[in-house]
């Protein structure tokens, strides 16, 4: 083998090797970034849920007061039912 043919094997080789390099970084590469969506897709996930944890939690308390003023309500018609019977009793 001349000296030409071992330089160009070896400059070959060490292609090869930079080759492998470049593909084994682009393949991290390629995994980080599926990570990062990956992650990004997860936080929009968890700040879309607590949003609408954080209005569920708000119409719950509201429908609860709704409910508490309306039986309040009703109780105060309740009463002023009877004394009106009352009074229709005495005419």
């Amino acid at each position: 083998m001349s000296k030409e043919e071992f330089e160009q094997r070896w400059a070959r080789k060490s292609l090869r090797e930079m080759l492998s390099a470049v593909e084994v970084r682009v393949g991290k590469l390629e995994e980080s970034m599926e990570n990062a969506k990956k992650d990004n897709v997860r936080e929009l996930l968890d700040s879309q849920r607590k949003k609408l944890t954080e209005r569920n939690d708000a119409l719950e308390a509201t429908m609860m007061a709704l409910k508490e003023e309306t039986m309040a309500m009703t109780r105060a018609l309740s009463t002023m039912m009877e004394e009106l019977e009352g009074e229709l009793a005495l005419c």
